[in-house]
């Protein structure tokens, strides 16, 4: 995972720095997600990693699906990407190219579990604290998870922050084992 990461980090920076310098961040998000998820599919992976097609149809196949709203840079990035054999790291560079944006427009989107439904005002007030400390634009998705008991668990990207009533008891009985 961690070497298919290394190698769609320069197709990811180099597809964002073609977005930022067009203007067009929003369109490369739309058509890498699309492309990320056509890619992700098991019948297309297989297409596209059988060498019995030619690296040029597997692009044509790929700027096809688009239909016309393709621009000419983006139809050249999913040429180069079957030319050096990387159609593959379509998902990944996906990931990375939304990484970057959200690191530029100070954005990040937030998982939060609780033991019940969230009301609007707690989501509102856990949106502008977490806003607060992160000093990002927060979306926030919520989920119910009963075992928590109480309290929150909030995630985003690697960070965690658990403040579930459950969360608390496993520390305290590691803490009483220790």
């Amino acid at each position: 995972m961690a070497e298919l990461i290394t190698l769609a980090r320069p197709y990811a920076k180099a597809a964002f720095e073609t977005a930022q310098a067009e203007n067009r961040l929003a369109e490369w998000s739309e058509v890498l997600a699309f492309a990320a998820q056509v890619t992700a599919n098991s019948d297309v992976r297989a297409l596209l990693a059988s060498p019995r097609v030619a690296d040029e149809r597997k692009a044509d196949f790929l700027i096809e699906l688009f239909g016309e709203g393709l621009s000419d840079s983006a139809t050249n990035f999913v040429k180069l990407l079957a030319e050096n054999q990387r159609l593959a790291l379509l998902p990944h560079i996906h990931t990375l190219f939304e990484t970057a944006r959200a690191d530029l427009e100070r954005t990040v989107d937030i998982e939060v579990s609780a033991p019940y439904e969230l009301t609007e005002e707690q989501q509102q007030k856990l949106s502008q604290a977490l806003s607060k400390k992160l000093e990002r634009k927060v979306s926030l998705a919520t989920t119910v998870d009963t075992s928590l008991i109480g309290g929150v668990v909030v995630r985003t990207g690697d960070m965690v922050i658990d403040a579930s009533v459950r969360g608390k008891l496993t520390k305290m009985a590691e803490a009483l084992s220790s």
